[in-house]
């Protein structure tokens, strides 16, 4: 009994990979359960104690010091406590030995379940602890199993779940699958808490840099901002501490191996590494390559910057579908408005409407002028100044009047090709098939007139 009841409980914390303690504490409660159910008693106040060295287990029933008993099964009268403790005091608790003989078997399958149980939960309450002071860190985890809105992952002695929200699209997932998750929150449910990961979240990046960058995990280089479209691309704003360490140099490594294990490791997903700096204007330029900038401009009360590239920087600057300009933005924080030098030119050279034009000053008049004597000038009697005398141009000519065209549709089709076919002796008498009507041909002014002619 001895070494068997110990043998028992080590083996239980070796699998469950719990303290003895909880074992022993969640085998005391199980046989508490066991003994309620067998001995009919379940208002009692049962205690249980092992002693696995000895391979001792004692059952007590505790009862509370009274006056006047009103409930047998918690409630022991002075004069009794007293016979078993000769101090007892009204309030006291008294332990009366109760171990039973023999079990039956409903109490021991009760006591088994009791014991699952109780050592479940104690599992789940030690793997939340463990995990919330995790969160936010990256874990290791294999793929159990695929459903349509979630994917179980097994992370050491516990199951996370994958949400599809969660997912990078550009990723297919099948089981046995070892991949790094971020490990976004966990959440308490009924059947124990539940750790929700995620391989899109931007902090992932942030997270793998500081494992495969060393400048990066002692702090000599700093991840200023991260903008990240999962499964396509990403920018990552990084500045140093110090200033001999070039923090884009550090985070490629030689021949941008340490670079090449994050994408690797992210599927293929393109990462940029610009160089974080104080100025707005030129974070913004480095936000934007590959493409070069012209000139910039700031609107700090908008919060808009107005940039300008050479024309054939413009398709490289926007991206494609807008990529490079929006990961850009979001990693600036500004507003950002992507103009080509042409464009700007135009916008400079735009003509000024006669309503924008300025008003001239008038020139004075010589004082020779103004001495002469003004010209009256006489009109024709026939004209007036009610009446508007028309003017002709001589120059212009009147327009020619066009010549009559006679669209028939059928007729013209059919009178082509009668033309061509018709020797030149029968000036044109043919008879129809259908109508049997003789069209006679006649060239007049480059048209063809058709009369009736009898047969």
């Amino acid at each position: 009994m001895k070494t068997d009841l110990k043998a028992a409980i080590t083996q239980l914390s070796a699998e469950r990979n719990l303290p003895k303690e909880v074992v022993l504490a969640a085998l005391e409660s199980a046989l508490a359960s066991a003994y309620k159910k067998d001995a009919s008693a379940p208002e009692q106040d049962v205690l249980v104690k092992v002693d696995p060295n000895a391979g001792e287990i004692d059952f007590y029933v505790q009862k509370v010091v009274v006056e006047s008993v009103t409930n047998p099964n918690r409630e022991i009268s002075i004069d009794e406590a007293r016979k078993l403790r000769p101090t007892a005091q009204l309030g006291d608790i008294i332990s009366l030995e109760c171990t039973p003989r023999n079990i039956g078997r409903i109490a021991a399958q009760a006591a088994k379940q009791v014991v699952l149980q109780r050592l479940r939960e104690a599992e789940q309450r030690i793997i939340y602890e463990e995990f919330t002071d995790r969160e936010g860190e990256v874990v290791t985890g294999v793929i159990q199993f695929t459903e349509p809105q979630r994917i179980y992952v097994r992370l050491n002695r516990t199951e996370a779940i994958f949400p599809f929200s969660e997912r990078v699209p550009s990723e297919h997932y099948y089981r046995g699958q070892r991949l790094k998750f971020y490990l976004l929150e966990i959440v308490p449910g009924s059947k124990g808490p539940q750790i929700i990961v995620s391989r899109s979240h931007p902090n992932l990046i942030r997270r793998l840099f500081e494992l495969e960058i060393p400048e990066v995990q002692n702090g000599l280089v700093e991840l200023k901002a991260i903008a990240r479209e999962a499964g396509h691309r990403s920018k990552v704003a990084v500045a140093t501490t110090q200033e001999n360490i070039d923090p884009v140099g550090c985070c490629l490594g030689p021949r941008g191996i340490r670079l090449q294990s994050i994408i690797n490791e992210l599927n293929g997903e393109k990462i940029d590494v610009i160089q974080w700096d104080a100025d707005p204007a030129v974070f913004i330029s480095n936000a934007l390559s590959p493409a070069q900038v012209a000139n910039i401009k700031i609107d700090e009360e908008r919060n808009v910057a107005t940039v300008v590239v050479p024309d054939k920087q413009l398709s490289l600057a926007i991206g494609k579908e807008g990529q490079n300009a929006r990961l850009a933005a979001r990693l600036t924080g500004w507003r950002i408005d992507i103009k080509s030098v042409t464009a700007i030119e135009l916008e400079r050279a735009v003509p000024i409407l006669p309503e924008q034009e300025p008003e001239t000053a008038e020139e004075p008049i010589p004082p020779e002028v103004m001495e002469r004597e003004p010209i009256e000038v006489e009109l024709a009697e026939e004209t007036s100044a009610e009446e508007p005398i028309e003017l002709t141009s001589i120059l212009e000519a009147p327009p020619e009047k066009p010549k009559e065209k006679h669209i028939r549709f059928a007729e013209d089709i059919l009178l082509g090709t009668l033309k061509a076919e018709i020797p030149d002796k029968e000036k044109g008498r043919i008879k129809g098939k259908r109508t049997k009507k003789v069209i006679k041909y006649k060239k007049q002014e480059d048209h063809f007139i058709d009369d009736d002619v009898e047969e």
